[in-house]
């Protein structure tokens, strides 16, 4: 790869010393690198070439995303719209979607050298339908229904493929991808899904029932979600954890597979159980 786009958040308080050795190691190997225009105020430097985002992107052969896994997230939804590949430099505490930690950045020359390998990973295609007016979004983690501030559960209608599935009476849903198997829906009671499958999990928030659990459904299903007819509390969405978009009676949630999917570089060499050992259960117990 010979010019690479680097996107930071800045408001992590290690993003600034983090930035710098990345750059200093891709300069050094050789590699142009770009940067978005708005992130000069916070990191300047002479061998550095800043552009308007969009026109970076266009130009860059893969995308490096330097803060945690909300960073990686909103780097990757703008990356697929150039079909440009992503990897994540963790700046923040998991970074579970990580390739690399800030100890581990010697491995950047195999960028140089193209010695990687590109994960594909499935997204999600959500639909909310609301008055005649349908609007369509992308989650590569997931997309989670649930309660406004107060307090009271909330009743949800679950269809698949047009046949009744449950009625929810939770703090809500979380409609999940395999790489958003290990985030909230993991929390929630959900199970950890190889990243390389393509499947979308139903999980529960704080069901009022012993018998609502976790559903696997298959990839080529699309799901329906409405509210149920019991509901005197608001009910809003988001997509990625972006966002806060309200539910009316009414609506209607439809999720399904999306057609594209997020080209991640994998640097790291280690496989998914070694990183999840790393992630969850070293960190756990430190």
């Amino acid at each position: 790869m010979k010019n690479i786009m680097v996107m930071a958040n800045f408001s992590r308080s290690n993003a600034l010393s983090c930035t710098e050795n990345v750059c200093t190691c891709l300069y050094e190997l050789g590699v142009a690198i770009l940067m978005p225009d708005t992130a000069k105020e916070n990191y300047d430097r002479g061998f550095v070439e800043y552009a308007p985002f969009y026109k970076a992107l266009e130009r860059a052969d893969a995308l490096v995303a330097i803060g945690g896994d909300g960073t990686i997230l909103h780097a990757a939804k703008h990356a697929v719209e150039y079909e440009k590949p992503v990897f994540g430099v963790n700046a923040g505490r998991l970074g579970f979607l990580a390739s690399l930690e800030q100890n581990e950045l010697s491995a950047l020359k195999k960028l140089a050298v193209g010695e990687y390998r590109i994960q594909s990973r499935m997204m999600l295609r959500v639909r909310h339908c609301h008055r005649g007016n349908v609007t369509e979004y992308q989650a590569l983690n997931d997309v989670v229904i649930s309660k406004g501030a107060v307090s009271r559960v909330i009743d949800l209608d679950v269809f698949c493929m047009g046949r009744f599935v449950s009625s929810y009476r939770a703090d809500g849903i979380i409609l999940s991808t395999p790489t958003g198997s290990t985030a909230y829906s993991l929390s929630a009671g959900g199970p950890i899904i190889e990243p390389n499958m393509n499947c979308i999990t139903l999980t529960p928030i704080s069901p009022h029932s012993l018998f609502d659990r976790p559903i696997v459904f298959a990839d080529n299903n699309r799901l329906t979600i409405r509210p149920g007819e019991n509901n005197d509390t608001d009910i809003y969405f988001t997509v990625d954890g972006e966002l806060a978009i309200e539910i009316e009676q009414g609506d209607e949630l439809i999720v399904e597979k999306s057609a594209t999917s997020v080209s991640l570089i994998d640097l790291s060499e280690k496989p998914f159980y070694e990183v999840l050992h790393e992630k969850f259960l070293t960190r756990a117990k430190s």
